[in-house]
């Protein structure tokens, strides 16, 4: 049953990765179509096409590596420009080679297509928008993710119900497991307090849920306090004085630290409560920052990822991941013995994450990742303003075509870090759960 399960999180994670990049390429191709550009395919995926159809101008398809996918629209890079009567050149020998061959292909995308459908003739913000289009539609998914995640099924939240009550108080610290004889009854069991009772306040404050309620009690260690709870619809008032013990707590920091707390014995009640509807907008600004900072210093974390997979050192819980990292991480938190809500939270986190990651990344100012290209747009922008208000004649717009030995470097780049995580998920991969 738990490999059924690590497998169908697997999938879902597969399913879910697809319909994001499809949405992220549906992105660009709406307002593309919108704005008149010619676009000729429309592609899921890369290398061999599995499944195309035709569909008026643009052909719909599925490759068989699903790890991105594109839009090929007219007119990406300009025509080459021309010096005495011949095409410019970007220099001698490969890269030369890798700009002439960018520029035929790019005018096999031009033939038979009018000039106002191509993309480098569409006003500058009108290309930035179809560039963003993509990772807009992935910041969309998240903020929609984590809305079901938080809205629709909520947070899992200790209650006022009390769920039940020890007989007598154990310091977290003994090993052991019953109450004997000679231990004396918890402050909870003295008081009365039983469950099924809900606390409505704790020393004349009203509590709204259990954590409140908690943090009196460990504030309070011998006091005498009133807790007043609803019992059959009666409310009815107890008095407890909170035992002196040592107990780990999570500080605000995050860190876990022992300390000596009020305690008098009792768990409450788990349910889902649905957060109000903009929690999930609020979760994805929080989630880009956090993603934002990874992304940022990329780089030198895929170098730490390295280092940690050659001297099987322990990885950076919060580096970055493959599709392979991320596709065990499905697995382990569909198959984690936990209600299955929890298990579907888990995996909606994971996927509006994963969408987070698309958002950010392509913003990067580099080609062929959407920032580049937007930059590119800018740039052209920022010469025709600059002839504009010195009033000489338009420029040319930006040889896109010139950039692509720097788009190569990238890729190579960006190919060499993917294969260092994909290994290091295959060989020292992180776990979720430990």
């Amino acid at each position: 049953m738990t490999v059924i399960a690590f497998l169908v999180g697997v999938v879902v994670l597969v399913v879910g990765l697809a319909v994001s990049i499809a949405l992220h390429e549906l992105g660009h191709l709406l307002p593309a179509k919108k704005f008149g550009v010619h676009v000729g395919q429309y592609m899921i995926g890369f290398g061999p096409t599995l499944f195309s159809r035709r569909r008026g101008e643009t052909e719909y398809g599925i490759k068989a590596i699903p790890l991105g996918g594109y839009i090929s629209m007219s007119g990406m890079y300009p025509p080459s420009p021309s010096r005495a009567g011949r095409a410019g050149r970007a220099g001698g020998g490969f890269f030369a080679t890798m700009v002439q061959d960018a520029r035929a292909a790019n005018a096999e995308t031009m033939t038979d297509v009018d000039e106002g459908r191509l993309f480098y003739r569409l006003p500058v913000y009108k290309r930035i928008i179809i560039m963003l289009g993509g990772p807009v539609m992935n910041l969309l998914l998240a903020v929609v993710l984590f809305t079901i995640m938080l809205s629709g099924i909520g947070v899992q939240t200790a209650t006022t119900t009390i769920a039940g009550v020890s007989e007598c108080l154990v310091s977290s610290a003994s090993a052991e497991s019953g109450c004997t004889a000679s231990d004396p009854p918890s402050p909870a069991a003295a008081a009365g307090i039983l469950p099924g009772d809900v606390i409505v306040s704790v020393d004349g404050t009203e509590v709204a849920d259990f954590a409140e309620a908690s943090q009196i009690i460990q504030d309070s260690p011998g006091e005498q306090l009133a807790i007043v709870v609803e019992r059959d619809g009666v409310p009815r008032t107890l008095q407890v004085t909170p035992a002196l013990t040592e107990r780990e707590i999570v500080t605000a920091d995050g860190d876990v630290v022992t300390a000596e707390v009020g305690m008098v014995g009792m768990t409450a009640q788990s349910e889902y409560v649905p957060q109000p509807v903009w929690a999930g907008a609020e979760m994805t600004v929080d989630s880009v920052q956090r993603v934002a900072g990874v992304v940022v210093q990329l780089p030198v974390r895929v170098y730490d990822t390295a280092v940690a997979l050659f001297t099987g050192g322990e990885r950076d819980p919060d580096g970055p991941l493959s599709v392979v990292g991320a596709g065990r991480i499905a697995g382990e938190v569909a198959s984690v013995d936990a209600p299955v809500l929890n298990r579907v939270a888990g995996l909606l986190g994971l996927l509006a994450s994963l969408n987070l990651a698309l958002f950010v990344f392509n913003l990067i100012p580099l080609l062929p990742l959407d920032g580049g290209h937007v930059a590119v747009a800018l740039w052209d922008g920022l010469k025709r303003l600059w002839a504009r208000v010195f009033r000489r004649p338009p420029p040319r717009p930006v040889d896109t075509a010139r950039l692509v030995p720097a788009t190569f470097v990238v890729v190579v780049l960006l190919i060499g870090m993917g294969a260092i995580l994909i290994l290091a998920d295959l060989f020292n991969p992180i776990s979720v759960f430990g």
